[in-house]
């Protein structure tokens, strides 16, 4: 099977295939008229690659992001996180539909245009990177109506009809959730005694008949793009399945994503402004006691994230500086958890 391209030195490459997947995808034979600029690398995660670059035409330019698993074969049915990222596409396509603000998917990549498994999508302005959006000035009105517009837009996720969503979401609602935790604390030899006891309290404390929506999983500061407004765009929806909604309401509260800050919400806001926007959409206020519970859960999956990256390093199968950092990072997690269950309200 025919390799993707793996990296910054297949910059040329790269280039040539999205300037032939994007005349393809507009079918025209315009082609001394049409070239990608501006082709850049971007910071992100460890399990994705994310370009940006300009579709430039003739009497257009057109911003744009490449987002794409890197170094793979041509395996279009192997998920990243929760979701192959043409179902990943296609929920974001749906989301906006629902008037969830998202970047508007351009192109769903297909073996034919050489890149891997992945999308191109709008480039929308605004900043992700949370010490900005926490730190400088030109943010500080940004900030006042954030937590509200957060909770607003999870509203929007949540009421989206079930039959409208891609067949391939991961059903996390009830014990399914747990069964998952306790097979990855096993696989990994139980070596954290305080994140078993993090899923026990859970499982020991049920919520009283949940709800089941999508959720999109991974709903905090850094996955928000914002400018000097507010929120611009909902970003990495990989990890989305069905569930709990007061799960994103909870993870966006997690001490992990508020980067040192006070605020309880994401770094920027307060809980009431959360669920005011929140109810503002759903005509629900969930109670503080299962914000609480999602905050553990959410402690616990942070904790869990740190122990693979842990084991990831020692074992030898990714021995880089970035897994190596997030796994130290373990003990953090189990503070966070101590003290929310120490602190129970539930």
């Amino acid at each position: 099977m025919k390799e993707a391209l793996t990296g910054a030195s297949d910059d040329k490459a790269m280039a040539d295939c999205l300037w032939a997947a994007l005349l393809g995808a507009e079918q025209t034979a315009l082609v001394d008229g049409a070239s990608i600029d501006g082709l850049a690398r971007l910071s992100g995660g460890a399990n994705m690659e994310t370009w940006s670059f300009d579709w430039v035409r003739t009497t257009e330019t057109e911003p744009l992001i490449l987002r794409r698993v890197p170094g793979q074969t041509l395996d279009f049915e192997n998920a990243v996180g929760e979701l192959t990222l043409k179902d990943e596409a296609a929920l974001i396509d749906i989301a906006g539909r629902y008037g969830v603000p998202v970047p508007v998917v351009r192109l769903v990549l297909r073996p034919e245009h050489a890149l891997g498994q992945g999308y191109i999508m709008s480039r929308e302005r605004g900043e992700a990177l949370p010490f900005r959006l926490l730190a400088d000035d030109c943010y500080r009105d940004a900030r006042e109506r954030l937590a509200f517009q957060c909770g607003q837009t999870l509203g929007r996720i949540h009421k989206i009809p079930l039959e409208s969503l891609p067949e391939g979401l991961s059903d996390h609602s009830g014990v399914l959730l747990f069964q998952r935790a306790q097979e990855l604390l096993d696989t990994h030899g139980n070596l954290s005694p305080v994140l078993q006891l993090g899923l026990n309290w859970l499982r020991d404390r049920p919520r009283r008949d949940p709800l089941r929506t999508l959720v999109h999983g991974d709903f905090r500061n850094g996955n928000l793009l914002v400018d000097e407004d507010g929120l611009v765009a909902v970003l990495d929806w990989e990890l989305a399945h069905l569930g709990d909604p007061v799960q994103d309401l909870g993870y966006i509260c997690a001490n992990v994503w508020r980067f040192g800050s006070p605020k309880p919400v994401g770094g920027f806001g307060d809980y009431a402004d959360l669920l005011a926007g929140y109810e503002s959409v759903t005509g629900i206020a969930p109670a503080m006691a299962d914000i609480h519970y999602w905050q553990v859960h959410a402690a616990l999956s942070w904790g869990m994230v740190c122990l693979r990256m842990l084991e990831m390093y020692r074992s030898g199968e990714d021995s880089s500086l970035e897994r190596a950092a997030v796994g130290r990072r373990l003990s953090e997690a189990e503070i966070d958890l101590l003290l929310l269950m120490e602190g129970e309200s539930a």
